[in-house]
């Protein structure tokens, strides 16, 4: 057996390298675009190297904070997730972006709510699984509690509105749920329930529904609904191999919308080529890797559902948004976690790694 107190340095050092992936994509990705809205070519990279520093001092707190201090603060975590997602959606208190209310301002400096509600719900559902035990198993006592409690924060996301991010937080309850011995014909049951909604949910919003059409049919709109996905297309055909070299990718001139966020594996398909895209699908994969072996090593039921469901909150969001620009899944406004610009994505997803190192130290693996 693995001797406790030694920290994963294998999980620490893939992730920074896709810090420093994202550090220098999110340059290449955006220099231009910054020297043309803001005069500074280094707008997006101080400010990302900024939120990566900031990211790596709480992953630093967190690698030594006791992780069984969270399961106390399961229900004060889980209420201030819930107060932020209310208040994005007050007026006058909310940021509206891009037809949507997904951010609260201070001074300067906007951050994203539903980013930190993503680790404030798995902290909660470890404790509320763990405290459930064998309840879960119960329709009344343990599955539709959970299944409530969960439906709240994802309510209040498709509420900003945020699908995608709604989607992605159903799918990382059920397989929870399935990890901690829910019954499977539960979770079936509520699935087949959900179908309906979702469909309700795309057809009401005319943009939800193009999105879909677009994905179906891309060459049917290839100016409107379906620009994105085409010139991610574009992006990744013209790579091959080696790609063009880094810097020299062409989307990223005013072609390719949003290059430097969602769809910054596009570039990175498209400047370092075929070889460069499998670096980063690999880095990824080593990093699921090991936060499942560490989920799975630790006896503690709480820090077992902690250590996956982290693992889980990356490395889905990651499957898809790499399969979003490879067009396996319509669009959906997601980041790509560690490599994607953004201060709020970024600094959540080292406060999780952070956790999962000190988990590291707990777990027992042969």
């Amino acid at each position: 057996m693995r001797s406790r107190g030694r920290f994963d340095y294998v999980l620490l050092i893939v992730a920074l390298a896709l810090v420093g992936i994202g550090i220098v994509m999110v340059y290449s990705t955006s220099a231009i675009l910054a020297g043309e809205r803001f005069g500074d070519p280094y707008y997006f990279l101080k400010r990302q190297a900024l939120y990566a520093g900031v990211g790596f001092f709480l992953m630093i707190l967190m690698m030594f904070l006791p992780y069984r201090i969270l399961n106390q603060l399961a229900y004060p975590i889980f209420g201030i997730s819930v107060l932020l997602l209310i208040a994005v959606l007050v007026p006058g208190i909310g940021h509206r972006a891009g037809g949507a209310m997904r951010w609260l301002k201070i001074g300067g400096f906007t951050f994203q709510p539903s980013e930190f509600a993503k680790l404030g719900l798995i902290i909660f559902l470890a404790y509320f699984l763990t405290k459930k035990e064998e309840k879960i198993r119960s329709f009344s006592f343990g599955f539709l509690p959970t299944l409530l409690l969960s439906g709240l924060v994802i309510g209040l996301v498709i509420k900003e509105p945020d699908f995608g991010a709604a989607l992605f937080l159903a799918v990382m309850v059920f397989i929870l749920l399935f990890v901690s011995g829910a019954r499977v014909i539960y979770i079936a049951s509520a699935l087949l329930l959900a179908v309906p909604v979702i469909y309700g949910l795309l057809m009401s919003a005319e943009y939800r529904y193009k999105r879909l059409i677009g994905f179906i049919r891309p060459w049917d709109d290839p100016t409107g609904t379906s620009f994105q996905i085409i010139q991610s297309f574009l992006s990744f055909g013209s790579g091959g191999l080696f790609g063009l070299g880094l810097g020299e990718g062409r989307q990223k001139l005013f072609f390719l919308p949003a290059p430097h966020t969602d769809f910054i594996f596009s570039i990175v398909g498209e400047e370092l080529g075929l070889v460069g895209a499998m670096v980063v699908v690999t880095l990824f994969f080593i990093l699921a890797f090991r936060g499942i072996q560490i989920g799975i090593s630790i006896p503690d039921k709480f820090g077992s559902y902690l250590a996956l469901g982290i693992t889980l909150m990356i490395s889905i969001q990651a499957i898809i948004n790499m399969g979003v620009v490879l067009g396996l899944l319509p669009t959906k406004g997601l980041t790509l976690p560690f490599v994607s610009y953004g201060g709020t994505s970024l600094i959540a997803n080292f406060i999780g790694l952070g956790i999962l190192l000190h988990l590291s130290t707990h777990a027992e693996r042969r």
